[in-house]
């Protein structure tokens, strides 16, 4: 017999997770997946789509829109009587998808389900070229509902009407934007992409109801990969979803995040294809008290 002593048996957790996706290159669902299990945490999908590849440097891809999917599966759950502890919400194509996703919260969420919006739509100073110059209006309403929102610089600056400028970036600016960001509506802000030095990439916290700010930093590494949001947010709702504060959660995910790039740029991976985030799983377990 193993003499170990074993952890108390709970309840497996529930996430219900919202994007598309990409069968090859490493984003939304496909990172969504293995890094939330990876925290003990049951991940219910809702695809919104289904491409060959993800869009960002890669061209030909196909696309299969599955928007009239997501309400017959929502009803199918509630048949079920499912309960979910967070809805996790990514890459969403559309106004409609918004719409659906809105009424998607209305009928999956209990009291104490936590709503993360990633409110992917934006990089580098510039909207994705699928999206209508509109299209942040209609993300406002979905993060007005969330309990934490995750957008990057260049969201931000698109749903708060700030002018997009490259970092680093002054404190004064930054908790500007993270004010407005909470003024659409969520109870927490973490801004992605924040550096108030050429040395570190991180992100900024902010608790509305607090008033607390937080500076998460990590090694800035140049260059652009992608996924790295959808990792990022990933391992923020894993860490919060079991239990750790906001800022916690969200020290964890730099650190990871920041360790995924680094494996990726020693390995000269081709930047397109997403990070090495499976090497980090078992640490990620670790730091959470799992392994």
């Amino acid at each position: 017999m193993h003499s170990e002593k074993m952890k108390p048996l709970t309840n497996q957790k529930r996430v219900a997770a919202i994007h598309d996706i990409s069968c090859f290159g490493k984003c939304s669902l496909t990172v969504a997946l293995p890094i939330i299990s990876t925290a003990g945490i049951e991940v219910s999908v809702i695809p919104t789509a289904v491409l060959s590849t993800h869009t960002g440097g890669l061209t030909g891809y196909t696309y299969r829109d599955l928007t009239e999917d997501i309400l017959p599966i929502v009803s199918h759950w509630q048949s079920l009587n499912l309960s979910f502890d967070a809805i996790y919400t990514g890459f969403l194509g559309s106004f409609k998808q918004l719409d659906i996703v809105l009424k998607t919260f209305e009928q999956l969420k209990n009291p104490d389900t936590l709503i993360v919006v990633d409110p992917v739509m934006a990089d580098n100073g510039k909207l994705y070229s699928t999206f209508p110059e509109n299209f942040p209006e209609g993300m406002k309403k979905l993060c007005a509902r969330a309990d934490v929102i995750v957008p990057n610089i260049t969201e931000a600056a698109f749903l708060t009407g700030e002018k997009y400028c490259e970092g680093p970036y002054s404190r004064q600016v930054v908790e500007r934007i993270l004010n407005k960001l909470a003024g659409l509506g969520p109870k927490q802000v973490v801004l992605t992409g924040v550096y108030l030095d050429e040395k570190n990439l991180g992100a900024a916290c902010y608790d509305a109801l607090t008033g607390e700010i937080n500076y998460i930093d990590g090694r800035r590494i140049d260059g652009l990969y992608h996924g790295t949001g959808d990792v990022f947010a990933s391992a923020l709702v894993a860490c919060m979803v079991n239990g750790c504060s906001l800022v916690k959660a969200a020290e964890i995910a730099v650190d990871f995040t920041v360790g995924c790039i680094e494996r990726t740029k020693k390995a000269g991976t081709d930047r397109r294809f997403g990070v090495n985030f499976e090497a980090g799983l078992p640490m990620l377990a670790q730091q959470l008290g799992l392994i």
